[in-house]
């Protein structure tokens, strides 16, 4: 039985503190985050120390254009006019004869800081990109084990394109956002503090006059990161949507143009575009209003900086050096106010995409290893269930209803029932991909709760009704329990699986590529592969979910005496809609609604139970009419 697609969620809310966290995952790659912050340190200090040289370079000039007009009159007004300038008469012969030496040092010293400045970037910029792909590595493959483990239920609610946006996009925005975000951040505040203090010692009352811009710029950053990051967060949801619509199509494309759905399917994806498109265009109007606030805070400073320090140039208090370096010193308060507008993008998405990656990786499994689970140890395959009841989700009406029963180990048990009865989530519940609500099951003594998963899972063989096979050869589809398996151990188990002879008509054999899905193969081919897949094991309990669903009558009856031969000795547990692969069995348990109405053998229940009788006669019918058709169609025509 399917299991259902509504019902209460297995998630916990994600943790507010998302991309603190995300951001704790650096720890692990010291070695290439230190240096990386280490150098940013180096190239902004050496970003700091240019405007000093610039006002020194520009002191240089002025004093020596100074000193050489004064010079050039006569002497006895020299002293006066030296004194008027803030200089003795020395002095002013000292920077004409070593002006253009000093200029030269500063320009040389300009250039130098400017080299290591570019060198520490390159090693800040590299050591940051590495990190961030580091900590992208690491939480991919968080993501992709916690999907692993994760049971059966939440698979059931949630989207596989959801899934695959989380892993993928989500991760990048958060990478991005550690490279570039995180180190602009760093550098925007090491600037901004830095060049406060130098501001400060060089003249603290022009100082004073952009101090009030810079808790206005504050605020405006604070109340776009807040508007912005509930909008990121419907972006992803958007997008994620837009990408299940995308992935459904590509899995079922066969299934679309067989029944000409092509302009409904377009319809779908078209309108989930449309969405994320909306959804864009209102982020873009939030940023485009944001840049030019930053914009207009930071020609506010200038102008007020412009006004008062002309004001104090005009007043003598300040020298164009001076003021020269203060400018410039300025452009890294507002470079980095600039630079906020960017941070806060990338946060805001950073933070989205952080707190949807934790709420997978918070996701309270709900079949996983008790504390105290034990090794399983080898089985003989006695499965008995007592008074086992089931509901998907643990909410809403029964799937079953207290059943119980004893298989003994070699016995072949099949499952008979209408659709809904309960067969599948019986198999399903063996191997713990859900956990029951109430009863127990128990393998040779074991409750199958106290056992760990892998001990367990790996001594059962499944073929599932829905066949997938994966990317790579036959061989490999195969083996995919075993991967040290031997060739010789590949071919007996898909000769026992009746699909040796058609391996061997493609030309590769057993090294055959399968394509996406199987793609390449019949039906019947991947089901006949998945059997193989499961008997390589030589498990002690096997279960088939009707597994010879998709191949004919005659490929059936081969698939099923190999069966027969290799179930002897196995506890086996068989799913099929036909009587006539289950009516061999040593136990058949007939479920209905949820109930197990009746078990025994095949003669057994013909006499005592209606149900199975039913079944059974109904069968029979349309086993004749097909048998009739049949005779008719390979009837020669008369002329």
């Amino acid at each position: 039985m399917a299991p259902m697609r509504r019902g209460a969620g297995v998630s916990r809310p994600a943790s507010n503190n998302g991309l603190a966290r995300a951001i704790r995952y650096l720890g692990r790659h010291k070695s290439t985050n230190l240096p990386a912050y280490g150098a940013l340190i180096i190239a902004t200090l050496a970003q700091l120390a240019v405007p000093q040289l610039v006002q020194n370079m520009i002191n240089a000039i002025t004093n020596g254009a100074t000193a050489k007009q004064i010079l050039a009159l006569p002497s006895l007004v020299q002293p006066p006019l030296a004194a008027a300038a803030g200089f003795t008469v020395d002095e002013l012969r000292a920077w004409q004869a070593n002006a253009e030496g000093w200029l030269i040092n500063a320009a040389v010293l300009i250039v130098i800081f400017a080299v290591v400045r570019g060198a520490f970037s390159f090693i800040q910029s590299f050591m940051s990109e590495k990190t961030s792909q580091g900590v992208a590595f690491d939480l991919r493959n968080e993501i992709f084990a916690k999907i692993q483990r994760l049971s059966f239920s939440y698979h059931d609610q949630n989207q596989t394109g959801q899934l695959m946006i989380r892993a993928t996009d989500d991760v990048e925005k958060l990478r991005l956002f550690i490279a570039q975000g995180l180190i602009l951040a760093a550098q925007a505040f090491l600037l901004l503090v830095a060049t406060l203090i130098i501001l400060f010692l060089t003249n603290w009352q022009l100082t004073l006059v952009i101090l009030p811009i810079l808790p206005l710029a504050l605020i405006v950053f604070m109340r776009f990161g807040a508007l912005s990051q509930p909008l990121f967060v419907e972006i992803q949801k958007r997008l994620s949507r837009l990408n299940t619509v995308l992935q459904e199509n590509m899995a079922g494309v066969r299934v679309v143009r067989a029944f000409a759905r092509e302009p409904y399917e377009q319809g779908r994806f078209e309108r989930a575009a449309d969405d994320l498109f909306h959804q864009q265009v209102k982020i873009a109007r939030v940023f485009s209003t944001l840049f030019p606030l930053v914009f207009l805070i930071g020609q506010i400073g200038q102008a007020a900086i412009l006004y008062f320090g002309g004001s104090f140039i005009l007043n003598g208090t300040l020298t164009l050096g001076n003021y020269q370096s203060f400018s410039l010193y300025l452009i890294y308060i507002f470079f980095p106010l600039g630079q906020l507008g960017f941070i806060i993008s990338l946060l805001a998405q950073a933070s989205a995409s952080a707190s949807r990656i934790f709420e997978i990786l918070d996701t309270k499994n709900e079949v996983s290893d008790a504390p105290n689970a034990v090794e399983l140890p080898p089985i003989q395959g006695h499965v008995e269930f007592r008074n086992v009841t089931f509901r998907y989700f643990n909410s809403g009406e029964p799937v079953l209803r207290h059943v119980s029963f004893e298989a003994k180990p070699g016995q072949t048990v099949a499952l008979l029932g209408g659709t809904g009865s309960g067969k599948t989530t019986i198999i399903n519940l063996i191997p713990r991909f859900y956990d029951v609500s109430e009863g127990e099951i128990l393998i040779d003594g074991h409750d199958v709760r106290s056992v760990t998963l892998d001990s367990l899972r790996s001594q059962i063989g499944i073929v599932l009704q829905e066949t997938n096979l994966f990317s790579g050869t036959i061989r490999d589809n195969i083996a995919f329990g075993r991967p040290d398996a031997s060739l010789e151990d590949v071919i007996k188990a898909a000769k026992a699986a009746a699909a040796h002879d058609f391996i061997m008509s493609f030309p590769q054999g057993y090294d055959t590529p399968v394509g996406e899905r199987g793609s390449t193969l019949s039906g019947g081919q991947k089901q006949r592969i998945a059997i193989a897949r499961a008997l390589l094991l030589n498990p002690r309990l096997l279960i088939l979910d009707d597994s010879t669903s998709a191949v004919d009558l005659k490929t059936e009856s081969a698939i099923q005496r190999a069966l027969d031969h290799l179930m002897k000795g196995r506890t086996s547990f068989v799913i099929a809609q036909r009587i006539s692969t289950v009516q061999n069995a040593d136990q058949i348990l007939v479920l209905d609604k949820g109930h197990l109405v009746a078990s025994g053998t095949h003669d057994e229940l013909m006499e005592s139970s209606p149900i199975y009788a039913e079944i059974y006669a109904s069968q029979l019918v349309g086993d004749a009419q097909f048998d009739e058709t049949s005779e008719i169609a390979a009837a020669p025509q008369e002329a």
